[in-house]
C-alpha cells in the first residue's frame, strides 16, 4: 500500500510553489515543468470527481456529512493507486468534522506544512476569492471558515489562519516538515534542500539550483501569461503567481487591518517570527 504525504497549508502560502518546485526537482529535465501539469506527481483530495466514485451525485448536492464519510475512502483509494509515496495538496485544517478525521492517519506517512505572514496572504487571497481585505480578515479569523461544496470541489475546512497553523504544527514530529514561506524566498536553496532531505535524498547543488531556477517566480508568471493556469478559480481578480514576495503588507493594509490581524493571530504569528 502507497503512502499519502501531505503538503498542507492554508490557502495562498506557497503550497503550489512548493509543489512546482518538486516537479522540476524530480523531472530533473533542461527545461521548466509545465505549470497545467503539476498533476502528475502530485495530486488533491478535494475534488468532486474523486467523491464521485463513491457517490455519484452533483457534490453540490452533498452534505458535510456526506463528504466526511466519503473522505478516509478517498484517502485510501488515493494511496492504494501508487506503491508508494503520494504527495497530496491539501487545505484541510487537522481537525475532526462530523466524528471524521479531516486528514485520515491510517493511510499518512508524512507532511510538508508551509506558512506565510497573514498579513501577507490576506492581499493575495483577497484577490483569489473576490473580496474585499476587510472580509477576508474576517473569514481568517473564523473558526467555521470553509470552502468547497460546488460541483468541482468538496467541502474544504479551514478554521482561522492561527488555528490552521496550530494544528498541524502543535505536535513536533520527525514525519512533519515545516517550512516558511518568507525562508523559501530569502534563501530558496537552502530551504528546498531541507525539503529534499526530509523526503530521504541528499541534493546535488547542480540539480538544486535547476529546480529552484525553472521554479521562480517570474518563470511560473511567464508560464501563465502565455498559457494560463488551470488551478486559478474563475472569481479570481488576479493573476494566480503575482510577485513572489513578502513584506507587501506594509504598503497595502491601513494600520488599522494589520493591527486587527496581529490582534487575532499575535500567539502564533510570535511562535513563528512575525512579530
Amino acid at each position: 500500500m502507497g503512502r499519502i504525504a501531505w503538503i498542507a497549508s492554508y490557502p495562498k502560502s506557497g503550497s503550489t510553489w512548493l509543489r512546482a518546485f518538486l516537479h522540476n526537482y524530480i523531472a530533473d529535465s533542461a527545461t521548466p515543468y509545465d505549470i497545467n501539469r503539476l498533476m502528475d506527481l502530485s495530486t488533491g483530495e478535494n475534488a468532486a470527481s474523486r467523491y464521485h466514485a463513491f457517490d455519484p451525485r452533483p457534490a453540490s448536492r452533498y452534505s458535510i456529512r456526506d463528504v466526511q464519510a466519503m473522505r478516509p475512502r478517498v484517502h485510501q483509494a488515493i494511496a492504494d493507486a501508487h506503491p508508494g509515496l503520494v504527495f497530496v495538496k491539501t487545505h484541510n485544517a487537522q481537525l475532526v468534522v462530523e466524528g471524521v478525521q479531516l486528514i485520515t492517519k491510517a493511510v499518512t506517512g508524512g507532511a510538508i506544512y508551509i506558512l506565510r505572514d497573514p498579513r501577507d496572504i490576506v492581499i493575495s487571497y483577497s484577490r483569489h476569492l473576490g473580496l474585499s481585505l476587510d472580509r477576508t480578515i474576517d473569514f481568517m479569523n473564523d473558526p467555521e471558515a470553509a470552502t468547497g461544496g460546488k460541483d468541482s470541489t468538496v467541502y474544504v475546512r479551514l478554521a482561522t489562519w492561527s488555528g490552521h497553523v496550530h494544528f498541524w504544527t502543535r505536535q513536533p514530529h520527525p514525519t512533519l516538515l515545516v517550512l516558511r514561506y518568507e525562508d523559501l524566498l530569502a534563501d530558496p536553496g537552502t530551504a528546498f534542500g531541507s525539503l529534499i532531505r526530509f523526503l530521504g535524498q541528499t541534493p546535488t547543488p547542480e540539480r538544486l539550483a535547476r529546480a529552484v531556477a525553472h521554479s521562480d517566480f517570474a518563470e511560473l508568471r511567464r508560464q501563465e501569461q502565455e498559457n494560463g493556469f488551470v488551478e486559478q478559480p474563475a472569481q479570481s481578480q488576479d493573476a494566480f503567481f503575482r510577485q513572489g514576495r513578502s513584506g507587501a503588507w506594509r504598503s497595502i493594509l491601513t494600520p488599522e487591518q494589520s493591527a486587527r490581524i496581529e490582534r487575532d493571530h499575535g500567539t502564533v504569528m510570535q511562535r513563528f517570527g512575525y512579530l
